[in-house]
């Protein structure tokens, strides 16, 4: 329903007056689009088995989210060379829902990542993460 008021609200959004566009409107537009979502970034989805020896492009605010296949969630770590350029989220369960591993892209530059499986028995995954500007 705020959905559908939101929407409702931006279409008086651009009405003109004395030929320029309304600025009052402009502004209220600019501050429902960020109420609604405004610029979010698609997450990149890689299976944990294709990430060895990869590199991953992300751009600021991007999340690199791992697909874990039949494993646990919560079961991967990761270690990340330089933690000012991306940052590792351990995926978990709450009350049903599934949340995976993920990076997430802090700053602009090249980090090596390590992930690891807590029980063992798999081999260290390698890759790099690449951040840059966002857009």
């Amino acid at each position: 329903m705020l959905a559908i008021a939101l929407i409702a609200g931006l279409s008086g959004c651009g009405t003109l007056n004395h030929g320029r566009a309304d600025s009052e409107g402009a502004t209220r537009a600019s501050e429902e689009q960020a109420l609604i979502g405004g610029d979010v970034i698609a997450p990149v989805t890689v299976p944990a088995s294709e990430l060895s020896g990869k590199t991953v492009d992300l751009v600021v605010g991007q999340v690199l989210r791992i697909d874990t296949a039949n494993l646990d969630v919560a079961s991967y770590r990761a270690a990340i060379a330089d933690p000012d350029i991306a940052v590792f989220a351990q995926g978990y369960r709450d009350d049903g829902a599934e949340f995976t591993p993920g990076i997430a892209a802090t700053n602009v530059g090249t980090t090596e990542v390590t992930l690891t499986h807590e029980q063992g028995g798999l081999e260290p995954i390698r890759f790099a993460v690449a951040v840059t500007p966002r857009g």
